[in-house]
């Protein structure tokens, strides 16, 4: 099963299932649309083809059996895809990420199959120990600022996308993380931006750049927060009332809560309730809440837990 990274709340919670074909080494990604409680549709995403890396370490090379895991990004060139939604053909890359997999088979087609390492793996290896230690410098000051922050970074960062591409500059990106004060070094940026850089002509996608230096959930809690979001948005607008989420927001079955280190029957509500009225005063406009801004309040708690 993928998920689309996208900041479009619909489109990240589309429900894409793809497989891999080990004889010619092709894959294709079907949609599940469900329609009332007994009616699925199966739609084509992404027709059956050979296809490559469009981006990262391995541009260019063909996918194979080692690409398949849970937390790794296919990505495909959206003008490839003529019949992909309007929404999606935005952006100039595709970025889906693989969130569950069928481990059963993936591991019988491991056994029955030869692939050639190379030096690919242990230099994105080293990529991940540099964007992580970027994320130790942010996770503390995330926390003393609050989640406002992450918000407003995210909007201040696509009103400097003026070409929509979802691209910018370094100096872009640098310039929002000094207009809400966070602090990098000029040396860990740079090998930040190298990481995410890649082919884009100096540019990198800022989405991307969110997700690598602030961190992310697991695939498997993540699927608890897009089953929430679903949950909440019945009608599949991409939207969820403020209020819904404050009223169903609960973590009294937090171990923290059953062993007794926290004593308050919803824990972390009061953070909760300065997210929702952060994310208000971002929107203020409108009182509903988009994919993005609702998974950054679970990125926040998560960050929140984790330090304390």
């Amino acid at each position: 099963m993928t998920d689309h990274l996208s900041r479009n709340g619909r489109d990240a919670c589309r429900e894409l299932i793809g497989f891999f074909f080990i004889h010619d080494q092709s894959l294709t990604i079907y949609e599940y649309r469900q329609f009332g409680k007994n009616r699925t549709n199966v739609l084509p995403f992404i027709q059956k083809n050979i296809y490559s890396h469009q981006c990262g370490r391995r541009k260019g090379k063909q996918y194979q059996l080692g690409d398949f895991y849970v937390g790794g990004n296919l990505t495909f060139l959206s003008s490839d895809h003529p019949r992909l939604p309007e929404s999606i053909k935005e952006n100039k890359l595709l970025i889906l990420r693989i969130t569950n997999i069928d481990q059963i088979a993936l591991y019988s087609l491991k056994t029955d199959s030869v692939e050639h390492e190379d030096d690919i793996t242990s230099q994105e290896a080293n990529d991940r120990l540099v964007l992580e230690a970027v994320q130790d410098v942010l996770k503390e000051q995330l926390l003393k600022r609050g989640v406002r922050i992450l918000t407003g970074l995210g909007k201040y960062l696509k009103q400097l996308d003026k070409e929509g591409t979802g691209l910018l500059d370094k100096a872009a990106v640098k310039r929002a993380l000094q207009e809400f004060h966070l602090q990098v070094s000029e040396d860990a940026l740079e090998s930040a931006w190298q990481v995410l850089e890649g082919d884009a002509g100096g540019k990198a996608d800022y989405g991307e750049f969110t997700r690598a230096v602030i961190g992310e959930m697991n695939e498997y809690r993540k699927s608890f927060v897009r089953k929430a979001f679903m949950k909440l948005d019945f009608n599949k607008t991409g939207c969820v009332p403020l209020t819904d989420i404050r009223k169903c927001y609960c973590a009294k079955k937090h171990p923290q809560v059953i062993s007794g280190v926290v004593f308050s029957p919803n824990p972390w509500m009061e953070t909760a309730a300065s997210i929702i009225s952060g994310i208000r005063r971002v929107r203020n406009h409108c009182q509903r809440n988009g994919f993005l801004r609702f998974h950054l309040l679970f990125i926040y708690l998560l960050i929140e837990i984790e330090v304390s």
